[in-house]
Parts: structure tokens; C-alpha cells; sequence
């Protein structure tokens, strides 16, 4: 009989039969373990029976200090900072808030300028836009008219203050041989540092991040993770609200790092409305006390689409394709909130339900035209949810909380022998790479040793900052992939964030991970390196010190001096 959980409840449940298996003296609570720096890497490998515990020289190999901040302090002007998204061959999206005085109300003109390089002396183009207070004195610009495959330098003026410089690149059209994205999600201020957004900052050579949500978390202050404070202290419901929560995370500096240096290309999960959330409801939502949810869903995705520099839709959906050449279309979706039934509440043996929908039928029908009409050679799908079977429990927040969308998914794969499908998951703050397969435990129909039966494969990212287990249950990952033979890795402690370096051969994913992110410093190193060939769905695993070296020809980055000319 499959065990019904949430994804909160998964981790906790998972902790707690982790420590009556493991002994005494574990918190039954991941988000509220201590971290414990000391404790072995989380990290398991293709040998899944073995348990054993790495000595303390092996346990500390490869760890290297993240450096300190020097994120420039923004002009008052534009304390939320600068960002750019969604890039197409011959445009972006830039972003920015003003800070007008207390009190105005009047509209603010803000002048918008991009240039090919960082000093604004080539290339120059420029405009005006104006924003007031009923957008949230944010700004939104579509820059069009830009040659493809380039990195462009931009920056703002309003008010007498000019904002940082920021960098941004457009996507590449034709032959493409070779691409390069950070894979990120689930970023709980108050469980701890952004180090993983001030690591991306400092890789000069990125094409793009990928962001799969839980961008904010709605929570109050000491609700959920207690090492810093949120603004406002409270719960978020209203749009004034969430437009704080969002102001709040833009003050973070190593979040404005981040965004200085890259595009970013994101989609929601359900902690920018409420955790556990569906089309119509959510756990964290209590209509009785708490009003519609309707009310709070519309107010959260305003919030979004003024905060998150993405192209407006007319309906308001966020599943898009973007394409970068002839090397990978990038799919994204939206598993949360277009189309999403109700979690199951009952559960025996799996949800036979065939009329839960997980996207709804219109974006199903989308995505599945696109994946079938894709001639990339890599179609990258970027979605929230774990989309892997976890054989020994059911999160019924993932896929197996709606098997009947998931066998659609793969019926597709193999009826139209669509390849080379990369699934990229956020969510669960953990790190896993999956084949997937309809029958991961039928010998008869999938072969873990060579891969035969496998459709696709799944690289999950960990949390930015939010809490996977503690780390005294890492050898947990052991257990799990014995049950599991089409799970080739799974690391349950480490935060941290993703890299994918993209070629026609192969796809290769590197998983980035950081000791400790509720102190003011934190290490890192790299925790897995796997790779999936062209051709094939079959995971293998590689020396970390096979990581795909940087590009040695990316220009630079944004200065962290801000130009005041």
C-alpha cells in the first residue's frame, strides 16, 4: 500500500523513519534540523546497496569557500535592482522598480538603455517607459530588433539616479554547438543565504538560468525556517502583500547579483500563492478565515507578472517554448496553476483516477504538439513536479499524485519515438537523476544495467536555501535507490543548484552543492556530474572532475561599479 503524502509531509515522514532506522537524536523536522557541516555528503552512486560511510578526509575533499558579496549597493532610486528574461532570438525583457518618494503618486518617466558593451559607447539604443504606483513602480521592457546569440549591457534612469549595469544575452539561431544553464529552485529566505544565486553571478559564460519556481515562499516570519526575518512578518494574502514579500527578496543582494549578470527564464510553483496549491484551493489556504482563494491567486499572480521580467500573456499562462538554435528547445510548463486537480486525498495502491489533470487539456495539447513538432535536437522541459514514480511512498503533489497525466506523457514519448527528452524538475530540495520508464520495477519492461525501457531521463535541482533532511539522515539515499533501480543518484541534504552544459552529443548536468546555508559563509563543490547521450534515455555517471569546462570565449561580466555617466 502506497503511503499518501505531501511534499512537506514526504520530508517529514521520510525523517522520521530515518531516525527510528538510523537511532535516536534526529530532529523529526527537516526544516528545523541544525545544520551539522560535519556530517557526510548526502550523495549515493549507481552501487545503491552501498551504505557506507565516507572517512572524514573524503567527507571534507573538494570543498572550496564561496567568496564574499561585492554586489554593488544600488542608488536609492532602484534598491530592488535590474534583471532581464525570456530571450529570443532578437529580444529580451528588461526589468526594473523605481523607488519614487513617500507618497507619490505621479507617474515616473524612466529612460531604458542597452548597449554591446558595458561602457555604452557601441551599439547604443535607448527609450522611455513610464510606471505609477498601480503597477507597482515596476518596469517592463521588450527590446526587439537584436542580433541573435549576442550579450548586450543595459541599465535604467529615473529621477536624477542611474541603476547598475546589467548583462543579458539573446538566444542563438541556426547551428548551434553548445549551450550552457543554471537550473535553480525553492529559495526560503528564512531557512538561510542566497550563496547559490552569488555563485551564478560569477559564471561569466551562462546563456540563461532556468528558474522552476518557488521564487518567494509565503509564509510569516518563523513559521517555516527561522534564520532571517521576512517583510512583511505576517502570512501574505493581499497584493500589497505580495508585492512586498517580492520587494523584499529584490533587496537580497546576492539575488540582485544574480539577476545583474543573466537572463532568467522562470516559471511559478505554488509557494508564490500558497503551498500545496491547485486551480481552485490550497493546503496553506483556509477559505473560512482566510477569504477566497480566488482573490489570494489573482493577487499573488499579479504580483508575478509585475515582478518577474517574462512577456505578459493575454490569458495569463506562462507555459512557452523557447528555442535556442537547432541544439534545444527549451519547453517550459506550468504544473501548478493553470490546469492542476486537486491533490488526492485517498489513496491505495495509486490514483486511477484518469480525469485528474495535471496541466489541464489545453496545455497538454500544446505541450504535446510542441515536443512532437520540435526538430532541436534536445528538448528541454522545464516543469515544478517530480515526475519520476518514488516507489516506496506517494508524494501526491508529483506525477504520482496523477499517474493517468504521466502515462499520456509517456504513451507520447514512445508512440511518436520522440528523443532526446531532458526533463528539468525543481520543488522537492533535493537532488536526483532519474530514467524514466513506465514500469521502473518490471524487469520484463525496463533493464536498469543498460537503460532498455527508458523514455526520457529527469534531473531534479536541490533548493537555493530551502531544507531538504537533515544531514545525519544522508545515508538514507542508499535505501532509496535500492528500492528504486531507475533512480541513478540521489543526494537528500545539500542545497545548491544546477548546471547543464548542452552539446549535440550529450547533455550533461552537474550538480552544484553548498555545506551550509544558515551561516554568513558557506563552502562548495560539486556533488554528481551525469550525462545522457544522443540517441539515448540511459544515465551515466561521470568523475566530478569531468564537468564540462567553462566557455573560454564569454564576454565579460556587468562591472559590480555602477556607470554614472
Amino acid at each position: 500500500m502506497a503511503t499518501n503524502l505531501s511534499r512537506r509531509a514526504l520530508l517529514q515522514w521520510l525523517t522520521a523513519l530515518g531516525a527510528a532506522s538510523l537511532g535516536a537524536g534526529c530532529d523529526s523536522d527537516p526544516a528545523n534540523a541544525a545544520p551539522d557541516a560535519s556530517a557526510p555528503d548526502a550523495s549515493a552512486s549507481d552501487a545503491a546497496t552501498d551504505a557506507s560511510v565516507p572517512d572524514d578526509a573524503a567527507v571534507e575533499a573538494g570543498w572550496t569557500a564561496v567568496p564574499a558579496s561585492d554586489e554593488p549597493e544600488p542608488d536609492a532610486r532602484f534598491t530592488h535592482g535590474i534583471a532581464s528574461g525570456d530571450p529570443l532570438p532578437d529580444a529580451i525583457v528588461l526589468w526594473t522598480r523605481v523607488s519614487p518618494d513617500a507618497g507619490a503618486t505621479a507617474a515616473v518617466m524612466v529612460t531604458w538603455q542597452l548597449a554591446d558593451d558595458a561602457a555604452f559607447t557601441a551599439g547604443l539604443r535607448e527609450g522611455m517607459v513610464s510606471t505609477d504606483g498601480d503597477r507597482d513602480w515596476t518596469v517592463k521592457v521588450d527590446v526587439t530588433g537584436l542580433s541573435a546569440g549576442r550579450t548586450y549591457y543595459y541599465r535604467f534612469r529615473a529621477l536624477g539616479a542611474v541603476s547598475p549595469v546589467g548583462r543579458t544575452r539573446t538566444a542563438p539561431t541556426g547551428s548551434v554547438s553548445r549551450l550552457r544553464f543554471a537550473v535553480v529552485s525553492c529559495s526560503s529566505l528564512a531557512h538561510g543565504y542566497f550563496f547559490a544565486y552569488r555563485q551564478l553571478a560569477r559564471i561569466a559564460d551562462l546563456d540563461a538560468v532556468i528558474h522552476l519556481g518557488d521564487y518567494i515562499y509565503e509564509y510569516g516570519s518563523g513559521t517555516y525556517g527561522n534564520v532571517r526575518a521576512y517583510d512583511p512578518p505576517t502570512e501574505i494574502r493581499t497584493l500589497s502583500d505580495y508585492r512586498r514579500r517580492y520587494a523584499h527578496y529584490h533587496r537580497d543582494a546576492d539575488l540582485r547579483a544574480m539577476h545583474r549578470q543573466h537572463p532568467i527564464i522562470p516559471v511559478w510553483d505554488d509557494h508564490e500563492f500558497a503551498d500545496n496549491a491547485y486551480l481552485d484551493g490550497a493546503e496553506n489556504h483556509t477559505p473560512a478565515t482566510e477569504g477566497p482563494f480566488a482573490d489570494r491567486k489573482a493577487a499573488a499572480k499579479r504580483a508575478w507578472w509585475e515582478w518577474m521580467p517574462v512577456r505578459d500573456t493575454a490569458d495569463g499562462h506562462i507555459f512557452r517554448r523557447l528555442a535556442f538554435g537547432d541544439l534545444a528547445d527549451l519547453v517550459m510548463l506550468d504544473t501548478r496553476m493553470w490546469g492542476r486537480a486537486m491533490q488526492p486525498t485517498v489513496v491505495d495502491g495509486g490514483v486511477t483516477d484518469a480525469n485528474r489533470a495535471l496541466l489541464g487539456d489545453d496545455q497538454e495539447r500544446w505541450a504535446f504538439d510542441t515536443l512532437r513538432s520540435s526538430t532541436a535536437r534536445w528538448k528541454l522541459l522545464g516543469q515544478q513536479v517530480m515526475m519520476a514514480q518514488l516507489v516506496q511512498f506517494l508524494n501526491n503533489d508529483q506525477w504520482d499524485g496523477y499517474p493517468a497525466a504521466r502515462a499520456r506523457f509517456f504513451n507520447l514519448l514512445r508512440a511518436m519515438a520522440v528523443q532526446n527528452v531532458v526533463v528539468l524538475t525543481g520543488d522537492i530540495h533535493t537532488s536526483w537523476a532519474n530514467e524514466l520508464t513506465e514500469t521502473p520495477r518490471d524487469a520484463s519492461t525496463y533493464d536498469p544495467a543498460t537503460s532498455r525501457g527508458a523514455l526520457a531521463v529527469e534531473f531534479v535541482v536541490p533548493g537555493i536555501s530551502s531544507p531538504g533532511f537533515p544531514p545525519s539522515l544522508a545515508n538514507l539515499a542508499p535505501q532509496i535507490l535500492a528500492e528504486a533501480p531507475h533512480m541513478k543518484f540521489v543526494d537528500l541534504t545539500r542545497r545548491g543548484f544546477g548546471l547543464l552544459d548542452v552539446t549535440p552529443e550529450r547533455v550533461q548536468a552537474a550538480w552544484h552543492h553548498l555545506d551550509d546555508v544558515a551561516q554568513t559563509t558557506a563552502r562548495t563543490r560539486v556533488g554528481a556530474v551525469f550525462s545522457v547521450a544522443h540517441g539515448r534515455a540511459a544515465l551515466v555517471r561521470e568523475e566530478s572532475s569531468a564537468e564540462a569546462a567553462p566557455r573560454s570565449d564569454a564576454p565579460a561580466l556587468a562591472p559590480s561599479t555602477a556607470t554614472r555617466a
